[in-house]
């Protein structure tokens, strides 16, 4: 698959202050690809670099096999959505939608034609006549993605698109943001510090942290297999073992990683079934979340926490567990997973 966008080495220096540090990673053409990871972890600054807005310090970026440094952003094959939709006020939405066109100079007709297409594109076909202040925040989304598709370019860039927005709305755009991916099939370049939305809309996604990539994998891999302390943290709810305890457990000092949902509890005392690895605990908290519940655990220094998927199903061990109780934590050895530093 063609390469639409490589990062040789990049590095971003503000000052003294380095938001990258050395950067090299591919997007392919086509692909979904997301920018995880905790505000001034590198991620915006990538995507700016792609946009045009910065320049690199250092490095080599291209874009669809292109040189980019020095290209100015209204020469890039490429448009950005942003989370604040920076729509005009004054302007109806097809005027929002088609401004970037009446800039190029398009004739009236052409331009209008555009851009009703791409109302229809993301399900706003009667909106036109409508301002901003008459929309809601998904509508008002969809017409800034209207706005940045109606150019049909070859990398769309998305700067936390739907941080404004509720939890629902928010769920509901994802999912139509990735039916738009597969209908229009251009390169997505996603940035966002919402590890579900990274996970569920993505084909790969690269965890900055501090300047630098922690690691690109797919998001299934990365929830299974994170490489490193960080990237198990960030990503879902893990316990990250500490060297203490894992040369407790494992008679070595590496960490390693436990998904919370692969832990299961039992009465303190018993031993071990074969292929499974055993601690026990006092019970700290019980959080209640509905069809699950979420137990800490204090095993030696560490708070360890298993999550029971099925209260219901679990009985009399959901119910009768409780804060200060002696238990039993228990997992497959597979289920480990050994981090780098």
């Amino acid at each position: 698959m063609p390469v639409a966008i490589e990062f040789n080495s990049v590095s971003k220096h503000f000052g003294e202050v380095k938001a990258l540090n050395s950067v090299s990673f591919t997007v392919q053409e086509g692909e979904f690809f997301s920018m995880l990871g905790p505000s001034g972890s590198g991620k915006t600054t990538s995507l700016r670099l792609m946009a045009g807005f910065e320049q690199p310090s250092s490095g080599r970026l291209t874009l669809m096999g292109f040189e980019a440094a020095g290209t100015p952003p209204y020469a890039r094959d490429v448009n950005t959505v942003f989370q604040d939709y920076a729509l005009f006020p004054h302007m109806n939405v097809l005027d929002n939608v088609a401004y970037g066109l009446m800039v190029r100079k398009m004739p009236k007709p052409e331009r209008y034609a555009l851009a009703h297409a791409a109302l229809a594109m993301v399900a706003l076909p009667d909106h036109g006549a409508r301002t901003p202040a008459q929309l809601s925040g998904g509508q008002r989304q969809r017409v800034a993605l209207a706005r940045a598709l109606v150019n049909r370019p070859r990398i769309l860039l998305l700067d936390e698109p739907l941080g404004a927005l509720d939890m629902k709305l928010r769920e509901q755009m994802q999912v139509e943001l990735k039916v738009l991916h597969r209908k229009l099939g251009i390169t997505f370049v996603y940035v966002t510090h919402d590890q579900n939305e990274a996970l569920s809309m993505s084909d790969r996604v690269a965890v900055f942290n501090r300047g630098q990539i922690e690691q690109i994998a797919t998001p299934r891999e990365l929830y299974r297999r994170p490489r490193t302390r960080f990237v198990a943290d960030f990503v879902g709810s893990s316990n990250v073992v500490a060297a203490d305890l894992a040369r407790r457990i494992t008679g070595h000092s590496q960490c390693f990683s436990v998904r919370q949902e692969n832990i299961a509890l039992a009465p303190a005392g018993g031993a071990a079934a074969p292929g499974r690895v055993q601690v026990e605990g006092e019970v700290l908290a019980i959080q209640f979340l509905g069809a699950t519940q979420r137990i800490e655990v204090q095993v030696g220094s560490q708070i360890m926490t298993a999550l029971q998927q099925d209260v219901a199903a679990a009985g009399d061990q959901a119910t009768h567990t409780a804060p200060g109780q002696q238990v039993a934590l228990h997992w497959a050895a597979h289920d480990m997973v050994m981090l780098d530093a």
